[in-house]
């Protein structure tokens, strides 16, 4: 058997990252495929050290506005083919998806959608989790093993954040969009840090101006979820909260395939 790991961080800003240590702590972490979000960069506005990382296979996927978005691959393993984006405009200027294939499975990296700005984001959210779905049943309706990871910008049940009752009209807690997770994990797809962890009080983002770290309320909106086909490979999934750098934490999987 061969050992994967895949680990997903929202940095919050892939540049301020070099002096957090962040190049370090990929060397001593090692994962065979490191998927970020929200890196606010152009590939040409990354300093060398951040283009090439000893090792790895970096991808950069960035939205048209400068210093917004963008998600980021750093990967092992050479994919056999890389798409960017969901082939929808709307969606793509924004810099979010990075879809790379393996031999194995597909990996989609997404930075979702965050809707608390106004209505008309809120259904800009909704119809870019329609349109992922779509994209990844493709996949998995052919055949293929699908792993999604990333920030979805959303918390699914109350278990998944500190405070549901104050935050059930807001975007990120609302009905419509927990529905979305209900309905997406229907298709075929299973939540997989639930498969090994049942217990309150696992987060990956906190709020950064009431230091709601420190305090540990948070929210959990940071995700991996896997085709069914692949729920026996995976062999553990977590988050690590004691890594510092952003508002968000990583999270990460490990899998288990046949040489």
């Amino acid at each position: 058997m061969t050992s994967l790991s895949i680990l997903s961080w929202n940095v919050n800003g892939l540049r301020s990252m070099v002096n957090k240590g962040f190049i370090e702590w990929v060397s001593e972490a090692q994962p065979d495929i490191l998927c970020l979000q929200e890196t606010k960069a152009q590939e040409r506005q990354l300093p060398v050290k951040l283009r090439h990382i000893d090792n790895y296979i970096p991808y950069f996927f960035s939205a048209e506005r400068k210093g917004y978005s963008g998600v980021a691959i750093y990967t092992k393993i050479p994919p056999v083919n890389v798409e960017y984006g969901l082939g929808e405009k709307r969606f793509d200027i924004e810099g979010r998806t990075i879809i790379a294939e393996y031999e194995d499975f597909v990996l989609f990296n997404i930075y979702f959608p965050n809707g608390k700005a106004s209505d008309e984001r809120l259904q800009y959210k909704m119809d870019f989790y329609d349109a992922f779905t779509e994209r990844a049943d493709e996949f998995k309706d052919g055949g293929r093993n699908v792993i999604v990871c990333g920030d979805v910008n959303t918390a699914h049940k109350e278990i998944d954040l500190a405070r549901p009752k104050q935050n059930e009209n807001r975007s990120g807690f609302l009905p419509i969009e927990r529905a979305w997770i209900d309905v997406f994990l229907e298709h075929g797809y299973v939540d997989t840090f639930r498969m090994f962890n049942k217990e309150p009080d696992q987060y990956s983002w906190w709020d950064l101006k009431t230091r709601a770290r420190d305090r540990n309320v948070g929210w959990r909106i940071d995700y991996f979820f896997a085709s069914e086909s692949l729920r026996e490979r995976i062999t553990s999934a977590y988050i690590l909260p004691d890594v510092m750098g952003s508002d968000h934490c990583p999270i990460g999987i490990d899998l288990e395939f046949d040489q």
